[in-house]
């Protein structure tokens, strides 16, 4: 008896150690964004990464920036004559950050659904520079010098994992407030990593 009551009181002393094993304290994560500005009915689309690191038990601390690319539009008019359709570059390339907490609302056989609000920065860079790494370093060390404007970021979503990789599905309104109050759909897909 004696024997089974030390076994029973090292399972129990084992059992939190090993559910915090599972609680991963890091995560990384790249991403492509999807970003709709509602203004202009302009869809932008880019990459990202993201950082969160384990703050309470289902709460993360997440930073993350992401760059949408130069998007083409279209201007088309009636001509009697030609009926011509204009295809050019909007010159708007976009920045935009943000931090805050994610809140886990429970594991679904390896899916975690989960909120989330976000503040940050928005920027948008007007140029007809290529869209390269270079110049991706420029905007970013130009931000104190460029015109930004405060982010509010709700929103939610899906991640899913097997081991320590993952996928992750977001969606939020990205409201910027520049002159008044402006709502925005971004949606962002990627893989990430457990640590």
């Amino acid at each position: 008896m004696k024997r089974f009551a030390y076994l029973f009181l090292l399972a129990g002393w084992l059992v939190p150690l090993a559910s915090a094993q599972e609680t991963e304290h890091f995560q990384f994560g790249v991403n492509a964004d999807y970003l709709r500005l509602s203004q202009t009915d302009t869809n932008f689309a880019g990459v990202g990464a993201r950082l969160g690191f384990l703050a309470f038990r289902n709460i993360k601390l997440e930073a993350e920036l992401n760059y949408d690319f130069d998007q083409a539009v279209t201007d088309g008019f009636t001509n009697t004559a030609t009926g011509s359709v204009a295809i050019h570059r909007t010159g708007i390339r976009i920045l935009h950050g943000e931090f805050g907490p994610k809140v886990n609302l429970g594991e679904h056989w390896h899916v975690h659904p989960f909120v989330q609000l976000k503040g940050g920065f928005i920027n948008f860079n007007f140029s007809n520079r290529a869209a390269t790494v270079g110049n991706f370093v420029t905007a970013v060390s130009n931000l104190r010098t460029d015109n930004i404007s405060g982010v509010f970021y709700p929103g939610g979503g899906l991640e899913g994992h097997l081991g320590p990789i993952g996928v992750r599905f977001d969606i939020a309104d990205e409201i910027y407030f520049a002159h008044g109050t402006h709502n925005n759909l971004r949606i962002s897909l990627g893989p990430y990593i457990r640590f």
